[in-house]
């Protein structure tokens, strides 16, 4: 499991592990938990960076609609794991 730091607005760095990534028109998620036990609370995450952008710049995914949707796919991808709104 990849484990990558994120720095949010105010600076402060948080540590998520990866679980899972998808691309769903064009734009790539990842689903990600602060921790790698089993009850650890995840969130999904949006790259927002343009095409001319370095590197990925990411959001906390936030629209209901949007999050049910990718949530939605994450389920299938991992078969083996229960996903708790």
């Amino acid at each position: 499991m990849e484990k990558l730091t994120f720095l949010g607005k105010d600076g402060d760095a948080m540590e998520l592990y990866v679980l899972e990534q998808t691309r769903i028109a064009g734009v790539n998620y990842l689903l990600a938990a602060d921790s790698e036990e089993e009850d650890g609370e995840c969130l999904i995450l949006k790259d927002i960076a343009l095409e001319q952008d370095l590197e990925s710049i990411y959001e906390i995914v936030e629209d209901e609609r949007e999050l049910n949707g990718v949530l939605a796919v994450f389920e299938q991808l991992l078969d083996d794991v229960e996903i708790q709104k």
